[in-house]
């Protein structure tokens, strides 16, 4: 069913929380600065959707589609969106601390500035991602696909990298104090054997 910023104002304004719009048609449509916290957006269609300063902390996107989706500034703390398409979505300088990211498919998102600081990136699809200055600190990236993906000025304070692959990746600046490279794909096409920096 496809809805409008009237109708989700009407069913918030009813005091409907958390709202549950699994399978909703949301495309295109201008959700900016909504309070969706908790909301039930399983396989929801967000694409092209202006979610900018949105409130959608512990919201449930997992398999939504999200591409070209603005959400920028948005806060995602605790968010699902395991298996999501999050193609060449913005999510700049938006809060994702520990967000589950897992198996989606992000090429070609923008991170740039975004906190995803303890978030679940594991075997997602992020090649051609900007993560320039984004801040993930403890991060799980386990066996991402990271090529040439911008990392320039990235904090990877103790993220997980294992088996992920960097080739040809921009990690200029970035912070890899501590990073767990073990098996991953470095820019250069070699593989990092010893968990070497």
């Amino acid at each position: 069913m496809k809805y409008s910023r009237e109708q989700i104002n009407q069913l918030l304004n009813r005091g409907q929380r958390p709202l549950w719009l699994a399978g909703a048609d949301l495309s295109g449509v201008d959700l900016q600065g909504l309070d969706l916290s908790q909301a039930r957006l399983l396989r929801a269609n967000l694409n092209g959707a202006d979610l900018r300063k949105a409130n959608l902390c512990r919201a449930d996107l997992t398999y939504a589609n999200l591409s070209q989706a603005d959400l920028s500034e948005a806060q995602l703390i605790e968010t699902w969106l395991s298996g999501a398409n999050l193609q060449q979505a913005n999510f700049s300088h938006a809060n994702l601390e520990k967000a589950d990211l897992s198996r989606t498919v992000a090429s070609e998102a923008n991170f740039g500035g975004a906190n995803l600081s303890q978030a679940n990136l594991s075997e997602s699809n992020l090649c051609g991602v900007n993560l320039g200055e984004a801040n993930l600190r403890q991060a799980n990236l386990t066996e991402a696909n990271l090529q040439q993906a911008n990392l320039s000025a990235a904090d990877l304070y103790q993220a997980i990298l294992r088996e992920a692959d960097l080739n040809k990746a921009n990690l200029a600046q970035a912070n890899l104090e501590d990073t767990n490279l073990e098996l991953a794909v470095m820019p250069d096409g070699t593989v990092n054997v010893e968990n070497e920096k």
